[in-house]
């Protein structure tokens, strides 16, 4: 193992590594060779249990896995600034984005520019459903799930009940999931212990501070912290509970505006859970920015904290195996819905036809998102 690395080189290293960090999970790999390849901060077995980790709870898998490896490295304070670097460019690239769509959005170029965006939003929908179609489809039970879910969102069930009772479904019909075995039991310090009450007592207070001084910001937080707590299965997971909280339900963004923001989060580094910045600045300007940002990822990040030195004994839980493979069977068919209902809301022609089957192809071909995306704005401004 290389020298503990000092905090500002965490930092640093993940804030340059957020710069470029596009294709979402895919950055998985770049973690993995700064983290073992380039630094040796970490072992192949450790960095092994944290993708599993990671991809078990709720959150952006690649968010997640930086503030693993700071935590492995540093304990808290390293999870902390790896996960803040790691997100800032992100964060703050959708912030400027936000602001010129806020006051650009209605001229005819624009306009021009996000009418063929939508078209490829469906089409990268529709490949996220493929992907989870191939790895989490395998019998009928999965696709009894699926279209149950996608059947109960139509009725106007909310996601997060339809989540639920998917776990509960899960653990009884995933008869066939066994117990894994069970390696070690890992101790947890006092230490751990009081850092982690220690950043819920300060969570609990900004919340409290936050209601006392603008409930209706602490309603948005509180939103965006829930959606959070369900989003297992990546970023693309928090898609539907964000349409169903912002659009179906709450108001203040139609189909349209929510759909350009997932365009812009596609065309900004890191996960596509970014869109809850541009949700955040649409209805609240950068103080609603700040805080849907931070309330997007906060839950997951002490999620991670707490679960770590108990996953060798959460992997051997059967409850857990198939309780989580009923929660993500559930999200082909929330994607599916998504993807539908997005599909209802474009005006189709023959272009935009064209220009959604192009872009599909791609995603399938494995092209690049960010690539389809500024192929498609280019192509958007020309014709459309």
């Amino acid at each position: 193992m290389e020298k503990i690395p000092s905090l500002a080189k965490m930092f640093l290293s993940f804030l340059r590594l957020g710069v470029g960090a596009f294709g979402g999970p895919a950055m998985v790999v770049y973690i993995k060779e700064l983290s073992i390849k380039h630094n040796k901060w970490l072992d192949e077995e450790t960095f092994k249990d944290g993708v599993g980790l990671c991809q078990s709870i709720p959150g952006s898998t690649a968010m997640q896995m930086a503030a693993y490896v700071g935590l492995k490295t540093r304990g808290l304070p390293g999870a902390i600034l790896s996960y803040i670097g790691f997100g800032l460019p992100a964060f703050s690239l959708m912030l400027i984005f936000s602001s010129l769509y806020l006051s650009f959005h209605n001229l005819r170029y624009v306009l021009s520019l996000f009418s063929g965006l939508q078209v490829i939003v469906i089409a990268i929908i529709v490949n996220a459903t493929h992907l989870f179609v191939r790895e989490v489809l395998k019998d009928y039970r999965d696709l009894f799930i699926t279209i149950t879910s996608a059947v109960l969102l139509f009725m106007g069930v909310s996601p997060f009940l339809v989540i639920a009772g998917a776990a509960l479904i899960g653990i009884v019909v995933f008869r066939n999931i066994q117990r894994a075995e069970y390696r070690c039991t890992r101790t947890v310090g006092s230490f751990h212990v009081k850092q982690i009450v220690i950043l819920l007592i300060i969570l609990a207070t900004s919340l409290f501070v936050l209601y006392s001084v603008d409930k209706g910001l602490f309603k948005l937080a509180a939103v965006m912290m829930k959606i959070n707590l369900f989003a297992f299965g990546g970023g693309f997971a928090s898609l539907p509970l964000m349409l169903h909280e912002f659009v179906n339900t709450r108001g203040g963004l139609d189909n349209k505006i929510f759909m350009d923001g997932i365009a812009l989060g596609q065309v900004t580094p890191g996960p596509i859970i970014i869109t809850a910045t541009f949700v955040g600045f649409w209805l609240r300007g950068l103080v609603g920015a700040i805080v849907t940002t931070i309330a997007i990822f906060t839950p997951s990040f002490f999620v991670l904290l707490a679960i770590t030195p108990f996953f060798d004994r959460l992997k051997a839980s059967v409850y857990f195996h198939r309780a989580m493979r009923g929660i993500l069977v559930t999200f082909v068919g929330l994607l599916l819905y998504v993807a539908i209902k997005f599909a209802l809301t474009v005006p189709w022609d023959a272009i935009r036809i064209i220009i959604g089957f192009a872009a599909l192809i791609l995603l399938l071909r494995k092209v690049d998102i960010l690539y389809v995306v500024l192929i498609g704005a280019f192509i958007s401004l020309l014709i459309i």
